[in-house]
């Protein structure tokens, strides 16, 4: 009889929670059992390992093997458990030593030769091994994206054959390099594509300095879609820390993970047509919505009436916490959702309420009705909502007279507050409590006055008054000012133009 243990990981939500896989080879009739909450797939591996063992010319066990993946508890899936068992039952039947294994964890779903396939969640699997200080033996192919996690031992293998190589101390796997990025991407779109439209151009440049979210009210053909695809070309680099963040919920989702733009802030632009479980994330084995791949990035929602009402309303938490808990009967996900809304909409069910053309025919009671899809809450919730009009024709074919900004011009602003916000409160002006607003948003009498008389005229919420201070602030921080002045405050009152409709 003969015992061996391997470390591997599992994986749940963005975590990758430890999984000993311990292999008992006995005498008895041949037999090969997985026990401790196995899905499919995972007992499927005793045809994989046992394929990958004799095509990598090893013997395998004549004998009544019992493989236990504890704890057992935590349910376990997919096929990245396939080295650490073919390495146990190597190891149990004697094959390779034993001595040194606990040096190690291991990843890989294995083929029918013994090549190592590739995983989903390689860079969450890196980051707990560093922080376990182990060694990580994983497929070649999930080389690129682990590395990105600085200090971890990572060594990338091809085949089983060369796994157990290196463990039998014949050929030492060289060791992967970290790979860490800094440039900024290149963009193909600028700002500087759009002409006119300046009010809405420094709204977006507000709303990326604060990280505050966005509702543009237009006709179709503004170019509220093209605006808001722009937001990206502004937007800061991830730091280290945010980037591995997003990077890690877009190691395990089903998109998976481009390593050239792990520092980009993600942008995410899903149809009007996506459920509730797209948005927010879901299924039986929860994986992160559309909310979590924006984490630290845009959340780009076109045509938001059209949207279900339901899957509009389930964004309301997230905006405000910043995570989201999907709870299901046997197991339960937490994904981080700190992500920045810029939503675009119609004024009006035809979409040409207010258009110089005069086309619009829509009732009072029609345009009320398409714009209760958007509840009060939600909106509350939406810092700065502003009108996009229509472009005269001449700057159409003539540019605007002062020209345009390009988007590097305005990424550089935008970098500066973002800058005064991270050493004044170490985060952006949108992600302050209601404690820290009174702390780094003081206004002058002459303000208080100004934001009261606002708030009884237009009937302002609580919620709406902290969301004023915030992006005021904003504004004060790209025009490098220590205080809110009341011109920053007007401005930033003049971002609630929905609140004067309702």
């Amino acid at each position: 009889m003969s015992l061996a243990v391997v470390y591997s990981r599992g994986r749940s939500g963005v975590e990758a929670p430890l999984v000993t896989v311990e292999v008992h080879v006995s005498n008895g009739l041949p037999a090969l059992s997985i026990v401790g909450l196995p899905e499919t797939a995972v007992k499927e591996s005793k045809d994989r390992v046992r394929g990958a063992i004799i095509n990598s010319h090893f013997e395998f066990p004549f004998q009544r093997i019992t493989i236990n993946l504890a704890p057992a508890d935590l349910p376990k899936e997919g096929g990245r458990f396939d080295l650490a068992i073919a390495l146990g039952i190597l190891a149990a039947s004697g094959q390779i030593p034993k001595n040194g294994l606990d040096q190690y964890e291991c990843i890989g779903e294995l083929s029918l030769g013994g090549e190592l396939r590739p995983i989903s969640g390689a860079l969450p699997v890196a980051i707990h091994c560093r922080n376990a200080q182990r060694q990580l033996i994983l497929p070649s192919d999930c080389a690129a994206e682990a590395s990105l996690i600085r200090d971890a031992q990572l060594l990338p293998a091809v085949n089983l054959l060369e796994v157990c190589a290196h463990l039998s101390g014949r050929k030492p796997i060289p060791p992967s390099a970290a790979s860490i990025t800094t440039e900024h991407p290149l963009f193909d779109i600028d700002f500087s594509d759009v002409h006119g439209q300046f009010h809405v151009k420094r709204a977006l440049e507000i709303a990326a300095a604060g990280g505050h979210n966005l509702l543009m009210l237009g006709p179709p053909g503004t170019g509220k879609s093209m605006l808001a695809a722009r937001l990206p070309t502004i937007l800061p680099e991830l730091n280290e820390q945010q980037a591995q963040e997003t990077a890690a919920i877009a190691s395990i989702s089903d998109q998976g993970l481009d390593v050239s733009k792990w520092r980009q802030p993600p942008f995410r632009a899903p149809h009007h047509t996506a459920s509730a479980a797209a948005l927010v994330g879901g299924g039986s084995n929860p994986k992160p919505g559309e909310i979590s791949l924006s984490h630290f990035g845009a959340l780009f929602l076109d045509e938001l009436p059209e949207f279900d009402r339901k899957v509009l309303e389930v964004l309301r938490e997230p905006l405000e916490t910043g995570h989201i808990t999907i709870s299901r009967a046997n197991r339960r996900a937490d994904f981080p959702a700190r992500f920045q809304l810029i939503a675009a909409m119609n004024p009006c069910p035809c979409g040409y309420l207010g258009d110089a053309s005069g086309r619009c025919h829509c009732t009072s009671e029609q345009v009320a009705r398409y714009r209760a899809r958007i509840s009060g809450p939600l909106l509350d919730r939406i810092d700065m909502h502003l009108e996009v009009a229509r472009v005269p024709l001449e700057v159409l074919r003539k540019g605007s007279p002062r020209g345009e900004e390009n988007s590097s011009d305005i990424r550089r602003r935008v970098i500066a507050a973002r800058q005064i916000a991270q050493s004044r409160q170490g985060k952006t002006n949108s992600a302050l409590n209601a404690k820290e607003v009174k702390i780094f948003c003081e206004l002058p009498e002459t303000g208080h006055q100004l934001l009261e008389q606002a708030m009884e005229r237009f009937g302002l919420s609580h919620r709406a008054y902290h969301r004023i201070l915030k992006v005021g602030r904003s504004i004060a921080d790209l025009a490098g000012s220590d205080t809110i002045e009341t011109q920053h405050l007007s401005e930033a009152i003049g971002y609630r133009k929905l609140d004067r409709t309702r």
